[in-house]
């Protein structure tokens, strides 16, 4: 009498592949792809945050790039007057000229800065940050009004681009690490998340 073996099979509910564990391979491979995300961010991050601080470094103390020596803020010279001042196109333009070299524009310019780069580049606060510069970009790219094609005295304005200028990159790269949540590598981000109150008020990450 021969004796058949049956294979038996599980009556339980069979997931596509797609919602399957993934092997061993693909697993380290997705590990592999995340944590190279999380350094390009970082990256990202860091060099953004540095972009804000050092225009600080260099407007306080006149280091000779955009800042002529001598003429830093603590030298007396103002951050906002040169800027504002020279606004030569858009449908601000008299609101910025108002504006330049006021004392209350200059602190608070300054103050956003130094903020910004300090939260940024130590990973941070990236949320209030994101905010923060997205504001300080639009208000700098409405004083440089891109869509211009002549400044008001009739010259070429030298726009190369009627929106997509590097104000409206550096609001976006702030916008996605904070989005990320960016400042957990190469940053303070964790030891932030940590603090009470940062646990009790999310938007402060």
């Amino acid at each position: 009498m021969a004796t058949h073996e049956h294979v038996h099979r599980s009556p339980g509910l069979h997931l596509p592949a797609v919602f399957r564990r993934p092997r061993s391979g693909s697993a380290a491979a997705h590990v592999g792809t995340r944590t190279a995300q999380a350094y390009a961010l970082a990256s990202l991050r860091i060099v953004t945050g540095f972009v804000f601080l050092w225009a600080f470094l260099d407007k306080t103390f006149g280091l000779g790039y955009a800042t002529a020596s001598g003429r830093g803020w603590l030298d007396g010279g103002s951050p906002t007057k040169g800027f504002l001042g020279s606004v030569a196109a858009g449908p601000l333009q008299s609101t910025f000229h108002s504006w330049a070299g006021d004392t209350w524009a200059d602190w608070l310019f300054m103050l956003g800065l130094l903020g910004i780069g300090a939260a940024v580049t130590a990973g941070v606060a990236l949320r209030p940050a994101a905010v923060a510069g997205t504001v300080m970009m639009a208000l700098m790219w409405l004083a440089e009004w891109p869509p211009a094609k002549h400044l008001a005295d009739g010259s070429p304005s030298m726009s190369t681009n009627p929106f997509a200028d590097y104000h409206v990159v550096y609001a976006l790269a702030l916008v996605a690490v904070a989005a990320a949540g960016a400042g957990t590598t190469w940053g303070l981000g964790r030891l932030w998340a940590r603090l009470p109150v940062v646990r009790d008020h999310a938007w402060l990450r």
